[in-house]
């Protein structure tokens, strides 16, 4: 049983993407209803349309949300390649798994549809995480010697990889201490793509 939650004046639109959050965490995303979102809150059920057109629009802004949090925390992990375009990108993965285990509603609400993306604030706040990881497949490529023309699409490679591994994590199908580790099984991953690409770009 949730307790209803009180929200100081002027916080209803927070508190109303905070309860979001614990329902797709808990629920998925068919769990998320404005009426449920409200009732955590502990609003009416008229309250969220004050900020929300409707659920559609709750979703985008926590994809919004989500995305610009995990930007910024890949962002810092890369650390614009330091020491080295590897092992920054060894750092950069460990954080987008980090993020997913920390922050599961939010993961959630970012890449269960791609419709949220429609949305401009959230649609660039997801190009902003992919550049990302094109600006390191460009460094590791340069690192290797390789042209980086190539770069986009091994980003590509290199996020279908970090999403696959995180889903996995976040459901309970990799366990450290019962299967797999994350982390390695993800660093593998990377480093056969980037292998592969590197190999491809000199041939």
């Amino acid at each position: 049983m949730h307790v209803k939650r009180r929200y100081h004046h002027g916080s209803l639109k927070q508190a109303l993407v905070d309860a979001a959050i614990e329902i797709l965490a808990e629920g998925g995303p068919s769990a998320l209803t404005l009426t449920e979102a409200a009732r955590r809150a502990g609003v009416t059920p008229a309250a969220p349309y004050r900020h929300f057109s409707g659920r559609g629009a709750l979703l985008a802004e926590l994809a919004r949300q989500g995305f610009e949090t995990f930007g910024a925390r890949i962002e810092a992990a890369w650390d614009e390649g330091r020491p080295d375009a590897q092992s920054a990108m060894r750092a950069m993965c460990a954080a987008y798994l980090k993020f997913a285990r920390e922050e599961p509603g939010l993961y959630v609400a970012m890449f269960g549809q791609a419709a949220t993306l429609a949305d401009p604030q959230a649609g660039g706040a997801a190009d902003h995480a992919l550049e990302i990881l094109w600006r390191a497949a460009v460094a590791w490529l340069q690192a290797a010697g390789a042209p980086a023309q190539g770069a986009r699409h091994v980003a590509l490679q290199i996020w279908a990889a970090a999403h696959g591994v995180a889903m996995l994590t976040i459901s309970g199908h990799f366990d450290p201490a019962k299967t797999a580790d994350p982390a390695t099984v993800l660093e593998g991953a990377v480093q056969g793509v980037m292998a592969a690409a590197v190999a491809k770009a000199k041939g």
